[in-house]
């Protein structure tokens, strides 16, 4: 194990392991539901991370047994029409720390335990490679709580057929470790007690690359994925000349 150092921050725990920087969720009695404290903390710490120069790629995981169970909804109580500009902050708010991990320069990978509902599951899946406990319990359940998961609907889309994602959003249907593999939405599966160790091995493996290519590798992936296909081979034929550059 590498040495470790360990930052408590309230509601939001950072633990430098080598080259990898840990997000730790620390709201267990909530099973870290997102209020405005602890979103507002998870985007400045991703901000950090990424323009931290010792930090070569990130986890995100949760304290406790639960990865996240989503909206903080005692927080709906003021988020009132009558209130519009709480209402927008908020909206802002959530939709930049969801689109934040997959804009980072440095890679992310999630590691879930128990529940990752709603806005929780969009940010698991939003990262770049997810790890699943065997208990995970995946899924969008808004539409019980009569909420549209507005803000988590484009990665979720983006991710799995359209058949399968509306039925998650209409039905709050939760799916385990085996479907998540199944579908490629899990990059891997293991016992509760080890799923942590795995996300920090895939960490550590990205911390060993050149930062730029990383950082230009992530970059391009993402891009490419929403161009038509003469334009994303320009994009990879201009980053195949860039590159060389990287090279010592």
């Amino acid at each position: 194990m590498t040495e470790e150092t360990v930052v408590r921050q309230g509601v939001l725990l950072t633990e430098d392991h080598g080259a990898v920087r840990v997000l730790r969720m620390n709201r267990p009695a909530k099973r870290n539901a997102l209020d405005t404290a602890l979103t507002t903390a998870l985007l400045d710490a991703m901000l950090a991370a990424d323009a931290d120069d010792a930090v070569r790629a990130v986890l995100l995981t949760g304290e406790g047994q639960g990865f996240c169970a989503g909206a903080d909804l005692s927080e709906f109580a003021e988020l009132t029409p009558a209130n519009q500009a709480a209402v927008l902050r908020r909206a802002e708010l959530t939709a930049r720390t969801q689109l934040l991990p997959q804009k980072l320069r440095k890679p992310i990978v999630s590691v879930v335990r128990g529940a990752a509902l709603g806005g929780g599951a969009g940010l698991a899946i939003g990262c770049d490679m997810m790890v699943v406990a065997t208990d995970v319990k995946f899924g969008y359940p808004e539409l019980r709580h009569s909420i549209v998961p507005a803000i988590v609907m484009t990665g979720l889309q983006r991710q799995i057929g359209r058949k399968l994602a509306f039925e998650l959003v209409s039905h709050g249907r939760l799916l385990g470790a085996e479907e998540l593999a199944g579908i490629g939405l899990a990059n891997r599966v293991a016992a509760p007690d080890e799923v942590f160790d795995i996300g920090l091995e895939i960490a550590t493996k990205w911390a060993e690359a050149s930062p730029p290519a990383m950082a230009a590798t992530k970059d391009l992936f993402y891009r490419v994925a929403d161009l038509p296909v003469d334009e994303a081979m320009r994009a990879g034929r201009d980053v195949n000349a860039i590159m060389r550059g990287f090279r010592g």
